[in-house]
């Protein structure tokens, strides 16, 4: 059987690229190895009850219709609607940065620049002036030069901002919301994660992740893409330097002109035949997480709490990086999907706690160890999360958590490097004709970020040279 273009993964860059190319009447397929769909955004079930990996927002929130910024474009591309995401947007959202046990700066934001703008001046009154020359100074989307790419986020908000608790504030964020490296990013991956967060906003599809990929998947349909699930890749073909096709998991081999990978940067070379590399190899992010999922009782706000997201640093320097130890609770995330503004709710109120996570401990573990090492670090987690934002345990009526060994088994991604490699390859070239990666390792992370990746290598690498869209 014969593709204009495979697509491997079945992700949010995978639907995209998919759709875009079915657009153009070619012939391609989006081959998945589980019998779900999303990848890092994904969800699944247990005792009955539907939970997300992944989305804790979607950021670049702006309103309909507005023009030049990423959702919109996205949406134009891929021909849906922005009525049809039911987008609800945020309350509001902060970064704490706990200095002592008696002091904790707040760092409040929402989808008006004019609460940040606000926060700042109230904290650092003497900051201002310069926290909006940083504004000012942040690259583009598209007019980043080699040197932000290259110049650390840190020591440019220090040319700006004085005070480093300030700079600690501003960077946690965006850190966590997509670098793939420890303690900094470039200045350049900060213009854009602090451009999507902080001056266009977050929101939540109503009914979460799924609402989100089954109208991804509607549209792929639609335009005669063709899905097909439990199609696990064990071999991408090639002969004379170029890409001839793959072989699946169960020997079977489709011919294609193109493949688009967004399985990563190390793990497509190992598709390739290359040997599998070593796991020092720089290449492997190191940045991976603990998550936990707990349904409530009642709602976040009817126990006080009114924040939709808490970025949180239980110490003066922000700890974004592995840990040595199985997690570390002293940084994490916190998230309250039921404290978006909608007007349809989740059936049931949940509460998300995210830390960073050592991979090796986790994939060392046998399965009783694994178990008592799972209750015990989520513990830790919730102790940590309630002392920036309400009792969350008294209220738990079902509680269920992943580690990085769950993100690599059903991701791929050594390391259960939640955002990839942290050596990108953002035109998405390989070593390889017709092969090209897509996602996490071409660059963009994020769910708005893998949508512009999927559409942007395909209309470049696959559509504009045969005259197709643009």
């Amino acid at each position: 059987m014969r593709y204009d273009a495979l697509i491997l993964g079945a992700g949010m860059s995978g639907l995209a690229a998919g759709i875009r190319l079915a657009q153009a009447g070619k012939r391609v397929a989006v081959l998945e190895r589980h019998y779900l769909w999303g990848g890092l955004n994904s969800f699944y079930k247990r005792a009955g009850r539907r939970f997300e990996t992944g989305l804790h927002a979607l950021t670049n929130f702006v309103p309909k219709g507005t023009p030049n910024v990423p959702l919109t474009r996205i949406l134009r591309q891929l021909r849906i609607s922005h009525d049809a995401l039911r987008l609800a947007p945020q309350r509001h959202s902060k970064s704490a940065l706990r200095l002592s046990s008696d002091e904790t700066l707040v760092l409040e934001y929402s989808n008006d620049p004019a609460r940040m703008r606000a926060s700042v001046e109230r904290l650092f009154p003497a900051e201002t002036a310069g926290f909006e020359r940083m504004v000012a100074a942040l690259p583009g989307y598209s007019d980043a030069t080699e040197a932000d790419r290259t110049t650390s986020a840190r020591a440019r908000l220090a040319e700006f901002v004085r005070e480093p608790r300030l700079v600690e504030l501003l960077m946690i964020a965006p850190l966590f919301y997509g670098s793939p490296t420890e303690r900094d990013m470039s200045w350049a991956e900060y213009g854009i994660l602090f451009r999507s967060i902080h001056l266009e906003g977050m929101a939540r599809p109503e009914g979460g992740i799924k609402a989100l990929l089954d109208l991804l998947i509607e549209r792929f349909e639609a335009e005669g893409g063709e899905l097909r699930m439990r199609n696990g890749v064990a071999a991408i073909l090639h002969t004379h330097g170029r890409v001839t096709g793959v072989r699946l998991d169960d020997g079977t081999e489709l011919e294609c002109e193109r493949v688009l990978s967004s399985a990563g940067l190390v793990e497509t070379e190992a598709l390739c035949g290359t040997p599998r590399a070593n796991e020092d190899d720089p290449r492997i992010g190191r940045l991976s997480f603990v998550e936990v999922c707990c349904v409530l009782d009642r709602t976040p706000l009817e126990l006080g709490h009114d924040t939709t997201i808490v970025f949180y640093s239980d110490s003066e320097r922000f700890l974004y990086e592995r840990p040595e130890t199985p997690v570390e609770p002293r940084a994490g995330v916190i998230t309250c999907p039921s404290n978006y503004l909608t007007s349809a709710p989740d059936p049931e109120p949940f509460v998300r706690v995210t830390c960073p996570a050592n991979h090796g401990f986790w994939t060392s573990l046998d399965e009783t160890r694994y178990a008592a090492e799972k209750v015990r670090a989520v513990d830790a987690m919730l102790a940590a999360a309630e002392s920036f934002s309400f009792p969350i345990r008294p209220h738990i009526l079902f509680r269920d958590s992943f580690t990085p060994r769950t993100i690599e088994r059903f991701t791929g991604h050594r390391g259960g490097a939640v955002y990839g490699s942290p050596l990108k390859r953002r035109d998405g070239q390989t070593d390889l004709a017709g092969l090209e990666l897509i996602g996490t390792d071409q660059g963009l992370v994020g769910v708005v970020g893998a949508l512009l990746s999927g559409i942007s290598i395909a209309n470049r690498s696959v559509l504009a040279p045969s005259g197709g869209l643009s």
